[in-house]
Order: structure tokens, then sequence, then C-alpha cells
């Protein structure tokens, strides 16, 4: 039975997101080769046999279990870069991928002061020599293209002062729309100019007339429409998509790019005001702390170290 429980725990260990180091190296640093071939064979999610009745990994564990390894020290780089880099460095991350992430672009471009977004694309140009503008111009040639580059670009107004009757007006833009059934609202001239240019207290008082008009969220009403939901959720309720993101990506059986925007939102969001506030929307949408959630899907330094950094915003 102790053996069994071994193996269980060391299989753990190696599962969910990052490795239980001090687990795996007082364990599998004391047995011996005859315990080895014991735990291949009795751990076929791992370890398969072939015809010859040889016992190998399997590949794609090979590759999993490497990028867990790497989880922790690649969310250590991000956490101690300058912000700027930071978030240039995931705008690029994003950008080269085969289908690029615009969820991504999204939470930087509307998530970030404008003196950070500003930054970030001077951050940008220094390490790239490429703007963000043009390589988000080069690398998207979907109907997103155009409402992306003016997020990137935009440059809000912070003050306190919001005109609620233009307010109540633009959100009549977004009812009417709607309503009307449009194909294509990212290619709405009015919707792109209304999200890419007025200020956050702006939005989210067109937010709120939205609700008093049509009795929901204009989220809500954008499902069909998951980057204009995801601009709208960013800009006016960023704790609540935060907090969808991390409760998908908690989970065990999840896939690597799931997996990454844990590391990504925990660490670009440690510094901000907002941290706290996601953490108690996902308290009051989910049941369950942050906290508990990573203690019940991450394993060891990695989980440790996302711990400590939640903990700051206590």
């Amino acid at each position: 039975m102790a053996e069994a429980n071994a193996y269980a725990a060391l299989t753990k260990a190696f599962s969910g997101l990052g490795v239980d180091e001090n687990l795996f190296i007082s364990t599998l640093g004391k047995w011996n080769r005859h315990q080895r071939q014991s735990y291949r064979a009795s751990t076929p999610g791992f370890f398969k046999e072939d015809e010859r009745q040889f016992q190998r990994w399997n590949d794609q564990h090979i590759l999993q279990l490497r990028q867990e390894f790497l989880r922790l020290k690649d969310a250590v780089l991000l956490y101690t870069m300058h912000p700027w880099e930071r978030d240039a460095r995931v705008f690029k991350e994003a950008l080269l991928l085969k289908v690029p992430r615009h969820d991504v672009l999204i939470e930087a471009a509307c998530t970030r002061s404008s003196e950070d977004l500003l930054g970030a694309r001077k951050a940008y140009h220094s390490l790239f020599d490429h703007s963000i503008e043009e390589d988000i111009a080069f690398n998207i040639q979907t109907p997103e293209r155009k409402l992306l580059v003016a997020l990137v670009s935009s440059y809000r107004y912070e003050g306190p002062r919001v005109n609620d009757d233009l307010a109540k007006s633009e959100a009549k833009v977004f009812v009417n729309a709607l309503k009307d059934g449009k194909k294509n609202l990212i290619e709405d001239e009015e919707i792109v100019r209304i999200l890419s240019t007025r200020s956050k207290l702006h939005l989210k008082a067109i937010y709120s007339h939205y609700k008093e008009i049509t009795g929901k969220f204009l989220d809500e009403d954008l499902d069909g429409d998951l980057t204009l939901k995801q601009v709208v959720q960013c800009l006016c309720v960023p704790q609540a998509y935060f907090s969808q993101i991390l409760i998908a990506s908690l989970k065990l059986d999840v896939d690597e790019s799931a997996k990454d925007s844990v590391t990504r939102v925990i660490v670009t969001r440690a510094d901000d005001d907002d941290m706290k506030l996601i953490k108690e929307e996902f308290k009051s949408k989910y049941g369950t702390t942050l906290t508990a959630k990573i203690e019940e899907v991450a394993n060891g330094s990695y989980k440790d170290f996302l711990l400590t950094i939640i903990a700051k915003s206590d």
C-alpha cells in the first residue's frame, strides 16, 4: 500500500500546473532501478509499452512535463520585467502564434492606463524595431484588425468628467446596432470609434445606460461576437473578465494556452489595484477563493510563487 501511495503521490507531483519539486526529489531520488521500472509499469497514463515490451515515456507527456518545469521560470521572468517590457513581449508572443491571440492583445490594450499603454508601445519599438500597430496590421488579416489597431493606439482621457447625455446617446448606438441585427458589428465605424476613444468612465456609463434601456448587460448581448464582448468586458468589467479566464484555466485537463493564461493574468495583474477586485469577483461568482483554487490545481514552487503574488493584495 505504501508503494501504491508513493506512485499516486508522484503522479500528482507530475500533474496539474507546475511540478512538486520537493515530493519528486524526496521520493523519486531514493528509488532504485527496479522501483522506477515498477512505477513505469503502474503508470500507463505517462508511459506506454510497445510490441517489444519496451517501456517508454509518452511523447506528449514529455513535452507537457518539460513545459511544467519551465512554468516557474517563465513566471519569474515576467514578474521581474519592467511592466512596459512585459506588456510589449506579451503583445509580440500573441502575434507570433499561427493564429494570433486577439484576447491577449485586447487585455493589455484595454486594461492599462494611457501612460502604461504608451510605455508598452515605446518598449515594443525598442525591443523589435517595429510598432505594435504595424505588426497587428500585418499579422491580422481578419475584420478585427481595424479595431485592434485602434485600441492599441488609444490614449484615453482619464479624468473624472463624463457627459451623461452623450453616454446615453452612444448606448443607443449599441442598442440600435444589435436590434437591427447588423452583421460584422466589429467593422461598424461608430462602434469602433466609441470603444477605441472614449474614457473608461464614459464607457462604464454607456454600459450602465445599455442595461437601463434593454434590461441586459451589453456583453451578454454580444455573445455572438467574441472579440467585441472581450473588449467591452476588459474596458467596463475587467474583474469579471479575468475571473472567467482564471476559472477556465485552473483545471487539470485544459490545453497549454489555457494553462499559460494563469501565469499571464496573475503576474500581469500583480501590481494593479484590480487584483483585489478580481479575487472578490472570483469568490462571489464561483463560491471559492482564488487561493483555494490555486492550492487545488497547482504544484510546488510555481504554486507557492502564485500564492505569494496574490497575497500582496490582501
